[in-house]
């Protein structure tokens, strides 16, 4: 059956949980009627909390706040689990009840007495949660990281002995270049030279000897010598 004369927020006592340490929760009370209501907060244990106040009186649609302070635990529960209870009473009163006007025997029940009860648990919950980290903070953080990683700067040195370094691979270059432009110069002459002789033969082969001229072999003897030398002198320039 809910309740016609106050509404309790939240439902359970969610006391942050802290070894050590003394935490505080809150507790709203909402008086839904247009009369004055006065109200008592009792616990299965008094020794353990601290209820500030106790007892008190909310105006006709008003609102009152209530704060519930737990001493600090010396161990931690299995399973965090709490059996700890409150109980919030209230009873409605006349207008211009006062807080000390309030006594136990208010919210003692008797025939043809409205007395309303709300029961709370008390479930603990981590003093201090880990906050969560933005997923775009992730991001530019690995981008950065990344950057970091990949970027480098050559420092002058490195690039002075990289210039060296290419300077001298291209005058190598350009030495074996020039060294195979002369070889294929002095096998194109050679070819040239060959092409001549073997005319030349030719020649003497479809001519006739003199008499007490030079023989066709002794000719072609001459002219091998002959090209042989210049061959050789020609090598020995380049």
């Amino acid at each position: 059956m809910s309740n016609t004369l106050l509404r309790v927020c939240p439902s359970d006592l969610k006391m942050p949980f802290e070894l050590k340490k003394q935490n505080s929760a809150c507790l709203e009370l909402v008086n839904k009627t247009d009369q004055c209501v006065a109200f008592k907060v009792k616990t299965t244990n008094p020794r353990k909390y601290a209820v500030r106040p106790a007892s008190g009186v909310v105006p006709p649609r008003g609102s009152f706040g209530i704060s519930i302070t737990m001493q600090a635990p010396k161990e931690i529960p299995p399973d965090y689990h709490c059996k700890d209870k409150f109980l919030v009473q209230s009873i409605a009163v006349e207008e211009g009840t006062a807080p000390k006007d309030i006594v136990p025997d208010m919210f003692s029940k008797a025939p043809g007495k409205l007395v309303e009860e709300f029961k709370l648990r008390v479930i603990y919950v981590p003093a201090n949660p880990p906050s969560p980290v933005p997923e775009e903070a992730e991001e530019e953080d690995s981008l950065d990281s990344d950057v970091d990683h990949e970027v480098e700067t050559p420092s002058t040195s490195n690039s002075k002995s990289g210039q060296g370094h290419a300077s001298r691979s291209q005058t190598s270059h350009n030495k074996d270049i020039s060294m195979v432009s002369k070889s294929g110069d002095q096998e194109s002459r050679y070819a040239e030279e060959n092409k001549k002789i073997q005319k030349e033969l030719e020649l003497l082969r479809k001519t006739k000897p003199s008499p007490g001229g030079f023989s066709a072999t002794f000719v072609l003897l001459i002219f091998s010598l002959s090209f042989l030398l210049g061959y050789l002198m020609l090598g020995s320039r380049a």
